[in-house]
């Protein structure tokens, strides 16, 4: 669930307030939308509050389920009530919370939103907010034999061009064992897919963030880590073995120029960044 926090307090006429977050949240297709808030009425005592929520959706978009909850429980929910209205009471100045949530449909397609309009009245008067969410897609981690990522993928690929099984894109990272991540919207959808494909395992239940593999989409520099006066170790080519020390380091290239110890004559070898192991970092 995304969104940017927006700590606001609302104050009705007669001095009923709701405090909380309103800001427009993203959330895939079978997760839910939360707003934390809390309403309080000021100390003329105990009191009782009717609470409404007004819900729209854009034409021929599926229905979220939709729930008010407090602290005791659900108040209403869109499954079982037709009236979208439930009432507390509150004591006097001690905040009631008060609890918005809603769950995008499984089968929810990108962009797919809902707008609510909160209202609460008593005699104090009444306050109003409004709430935003939408549908976006999810990434979701197949689990594979080792060694058939690739075949898995192709596999799920084939599959998803036959049809409109909602699959954006694929990522099987060459140095990631077992595992392959998809980019897409309907889970249930997704589990159909990946069945029966050979050496595939099901996915992996949770979802997992851009931010946990976003290094498999931007790698690091071949010299990443090394800087100059190193010792390191060739690990191809024809001094495979030798030991070096690091001379000078070409980023754009990803080239590094080394000194072998063991030459008779120190000859400056200029090699590919991943054609070395460190053994000694000069910075530690």
């Amino acid at each position: 669930m995304e969104g940017e926090k927006t700590r606001q307090q609302t104050v009705g006429p007669g001095g009923l307030q709701l405090l909380g977050d309103n800001a427009p949240l993203k959330v895939a297709a079978g997760s839910e939308a939360i707003w934390q808030l809390q309403l309080k009425g000021s100390d003329a005592g105990k009191h009782k509050a009717e609470l409404r929520l007004t819900i729209t959706y854009a034409e021929g978009a599926p229905e979220w389920d939709v729930k008010l909850a407090d602290n005791k429980g659900v108040l209403w929910d869109s499954g079982s009530y037709t009236d979208p209205r439930a009432d507390i009471f509150l004591e006097g100045a001690m905040p009631r919370p008060i609890k918005i949530i809603a769950e995008a449909p499984r089968g929810a397609r990108f962009g797919d939103n809902i707008a609510l309009l909160f209202e609460a009245h008593s005699n104090e008067g009444e306050v109003r907010r409004e709430f935003s969410a939408e549908a976006v897609q999810s990434i979701m981690v197949l689990k594979t034999s080792i060694g058939h990522e690739r075949n898995v993928a192709d596999g799920v690929a084939s599959k998803a061009k036959a049809g409109d099984k909602g699959i954006f894109a694929m990522l099987s990272p060459g140095k990631l064992e077992g595992y392959v991540f998809l980019e897409a919207m309907n889970t249930d959808l997704v589990r159909e897919t990946v069945r029966g494909v050979r050496k595939s395992k099901g996915i992996v239940e949770g979802e997992t963030k851009m931010s946990e593999i976003e290094h498999f989409l931007t790698p690091k520099p071949l010299v990443s880590g090394i800087v100059e006066g190193d010792v390191v170790e060739l690990v191809t080519g024809p001094f495979k073995g030798e030991k070096a020390r690091v001379m000078k380091i070409d980023q754009a290239k990803e080239e590094i120029t080394v000194e072998l110890f063991e030459a008779t004559v120190p000859i400056p070898v200029t090699v590919r960044g991943d054609n070395v192991r460190l053994i000694d970092n000069k910075e530690k």
